[in-house]
């Protein structure tokens, strides 16, 4: 069934991060079905509180990459943080997308158990961020019933003597052009990875960034829409532009 629904992702063309990150969600769900007794199919309205439940108490052993409190649960393998509520409400979507597919393609015959319902919060928007037409949209804001509240964080960038450390372990122009492009740009990873020396305009200071799925590795832009991004410093790939 899984395998099904990762299929269905992939001919939408999602990214092969998107259905790492599927599984790996999922994964959770099935090992809650398997300390529950519970299966997909039995998984009813009632039982998404026992799986918000239980993802709230499941030890987590990434590492964190915030430095902050956390809290610290104990198992048999030892002292492991608990997921975040980010995690666990980007859990409790795939296992909504899940159920969409399922039903979509006729495996479940009745409504998705994570219900989603109107809310009017979510439309009480000032008119001075409300965008443009905004009032001509049909759409209702709704929210799952079962999530868990989170806290929109400050980016927090690096230091100038941060900066200077992490380039300093570089040894090639190429490595030091692509942790710049980052840093000065704000491109992503697989956006870096997929630029191509076309995208490179030298003398203006400028890189076009597209959406491109032929990587040998699978790097891909995250966005499907393309852009252009002026760097007002200037990065070490200028260094090797064609005279």
């Amino acid at each position: 069934m899984v395998c099904g629904f990762l299929r269905f992702l992939a001919a939408r063309d999602c990214s092969p991060n998107t259905l790492v990150s599927y599984a790996y969600d999922l994964r959770h769900l099935w090992l809650f079905f398997a300390g529950s007794g519970l299966t997909w199919e039995r998984f009813g309205p009632s039982d998404s509180i026992a799986l918000l439940e239980y993802l709230r108490s499941v030890p987590s052993r990434r590492p964190r990459r915030r430095m902050t409190l956390s809290v610290v649960t104990m198992d048999a393998e030892g002292p492991a943080t608990k997921l975040a509520a980010s995690t666990v409400n980007r859990i409790l979507a795939a296992v909504s997308s899940f159920y969409e597919y399922a039903i979509l393609s006729g495996l479940l015959e009745r409504a998705n158990p994570l219900e989603k319902r109107p809310d009017p919060a979510l439309g009480q928007v000032s008119e001075r961020h409300r965008p443009f037409m905004g009032r001509a949209s049909r759409q209702r804001p709704v929210r799952r019933a079962v999530r868990v509240k989170t806290v929109q964080r400050v980016p927090r960038p690096l230091s100038d003597d941060q900066v200077q450390s992490l380039l300093a372990q570089l040894r090639g122009l190429r490595d030091k052009a692509i942790v710049l492009l980052m840093l000065h740009g704000g491109l992503r990873p697989g956006e870096v990875l997929g630029l191509h020396l076309d995208d490179l305009a030298y003398g203006r200071r400028r890189v076009v960034v597209r959406h491109r799925d032929d990587h040998p590795k699978g790097a891909r832009s995250k966005s499907r829409y393309e852009r252009v991004v002026d760097l007002q410093r200037p990065t070490p790939w200028q260094r090797s532009a064609p005279t």
